[in-house]
């Protein structure tokens, strides 16, 4: 029987959310309970599952996002999640299908950009995507730190308060679109993920623990950051061993960076403090005396960019200097390759389409790597994934693309 790839119906949702939860190696019982809260948020056009005699054996979703870049702008982007594929019908082609299906409707939409988060790291580096921003979490040792036990607040006029999950739902979303006009990589996060983050919606299936929420405020008063974190309550001996793990830090300033970290780093009883995914050059180690205390437990890639408009993505961000490169884009799936002249200056860019002779020649993978200004074309070509055809053409990429601070997307989707 011929295996059907198409948009789910909302009958068919019940029966595409056991798959997903299947190739996700999850129980696959799905309740009522479950369709209910998941459906209203889910795009069913853009909602797709692989039939097999009717019973759904693959799965595929993307959503509208926005992603900052450098500069301070941002592009539309097409996110790719909920990719599944049941163990029963894998390397069969299916991923290719429903990939080619939606990345031909995210070019017809205007996106410049597919983004997705990679659960293994060879499998989307075919269809044009490339590792984007990486991710670091740390386990810091509050003992070896050598924080100064006596702190009680920013020395900076700014106070740092508890909150309730209410203020942060109120302030939240303006917070996070501060931070994506301040630091690359960031994606839109809508009204639905800040009141699963606070507890004003709770999934089926998932055991709610409410966090612990903080604020810094500058000494004029102005919010610059919150803090969502978990603690344990262990203890050994008669001693207080707890850990505190941070869920969600976004700071606008670097004085509310500071005052946050330490802030979580002071509170008594906790010894050990999980950073969560943080961007890999985050302040965090260098903000203690030691900072060997704070022990690197995971770094790793994290969100991945294929690049579906050449032009638009190119002229939304800006550069760190001036200059003009021809890229040659080679995209076996006829998206976004040719060749292209792009004249770029710190206050932005022109990217047109041009028959000059191609200075780099890359797969459109390794321009998703290089666009937010993480990857270095000069390691590229070192590796053979990027052609230079004029002597210099790698190195002036890389001053014209690399950015001081390095892209960071916080969210997981």
């Amino acid at each position: 029987m011929s295996l059907d790839v198409r948009a789910v119906t909302e009958s068919e949702f019940p029966d595409w959310l056991r798959a997903r939860r299947i190739g996700f190696m999850q129980p696959p019982t799905v309740t009522e309970e479950e369709v209910a809260q998941r459906l209203p948020h889910v795009d069913l056009a853009r909602t797709r599952g692989t039939f097999d005699g009717g019973r759904c054996v693959a799965t595929f979703r993307s959503f509208a996002q926005e992603l900052s870049v450098p500069g301070g702008a941002r592009v539309g982007a097409s996110a790719v999640t909920n990719v599944a594929v049941a163990p029963t019908h894998r390397r069969r082609g299916l991923l290719s299908r429903m990939m080619a299906l939606d990345l031909a409707a995210a070019k017809e939409r205007g996106d410049a950009v597919s983004t997705l988060i990679a659960a293994e790291y060879p499998i989307y580096g075919r269809y044009g995507y490339g590792p984007a921003t990486w991710t670091t979490e740390w386990t810091v040792d509050v003992r070896r730190a050598g924080l100064d036990p006596r702190w009680s607040g920013p020395d900076d006029g700014g106070r740092v308060d508890l909150v309730e999950p209410r203020d942060v739902r109120a302030v939240g979303p303006a917070l996070h679109d501060r931070l994506g006009a301040v630091r690359h990589g960031v994606v839109s996060r809508d009204r639905r993920a800040w009141d699963i983050a606070t507890g004003a919606a709770l999934l089926s299936g998932r055991p709610w623990q409410e966090p612990f929420y903080a604020t810094y405020r500058s000494a004029a008063g102005e919010l610059e950051g919150y803090v969502c974190y978990v603690t344990d309550d262990t203890w050994e001996d008669k001693q207080p061993l707890c850990g505190a793990t941070v869920r969600d830090l976004i700071a606008v300033t670097p004085a509310a960076e500071r005052a946050l970290w330490h802030f979580v780093c002071s509170i008594d009883w906790v010894i050990t403090v999980r950073s969560g995914y943080r961007a890999p050059d985050d302040l965090l180690p260098l903000l203690l005396p030691d900072p060997r205390a704070a022990r690197i437990t995971t770094h790793a890639d994290l969100m991945w960019l294929r690049v579906l408009d050449v032009a638009r993505a190119l002229e939304a961000r800006t550069y760190g200097g001036r200059g003009s490169l021809v890229l040659e884009l080679v995209d076996p799936a006829g998206l976004a390759g040719g060749r292209f002249r792009l004249d770029a200056s710190p206050e932005g860019a022109s990217c047109v389409p041009t028959t000059a002779s191609p200075d780099l020649t890359m797969d459109v993978a390794e321009l998703g790597a290089l666009y937010l200004g993480d990857e270095s074309a000069v390691r590229l070509a070192a590796l053979g994934r990027v052609e230079e055809s004029r002597p210099g053409a790698a190195a002036l990429a890389d001053t014209l693309l690399r950015t001081p601070r390095r892209p960071w997307c916080p969210d997981v989707f």
